[in-house]
């Protein structure tokens, strides 16, 4: 095949590039496309497999720093930092309570 293209031309051989370019478009079209539908038939499957995750409700604040009003706690999760200073001060840990 080298060579046959050693005769051709620049022009020629540019313009056989421009087709095999054309070509390598089209199959990667038609593969995509190929691909595509494979993957919405997937898809239903997959929405089966993975369910959806439930909502929790926001929760409420029931701590708040008294020197730092903007920084509270729901209770939940680890204990913030300003809070563990303060019970580690001897604080209770019902003198940062929310009144509700």
């Amino acid at each position: 095949m080298q060579a046959d293209l050693e005769g051709w031309t620049s022009d020629e051989l540019f313009e056989l590039h421009a087709e095999v370019g054309d070509m390598l478009a089209e199959r990667l079209k038609a593969k995509k496309a190929e691909l595509d539908a494979r993957l919405r038939q997937l898809q239903p499957v997959a929405d089966q497999i993975t369910p959806a995750r439930r909502a929790y409700p926001p929760v409420k604040a029931k701590f708040r720093n008294p020197d730092q009003p903007l920084e509270t706690w729901s209770g939940r999760g680890k204990r913030p930092r300003w809070l563990d200073a303060k019970l580690r001060s001897g604080e209770q840990i019902d003198d940062f309570r929310i009144a509700s």
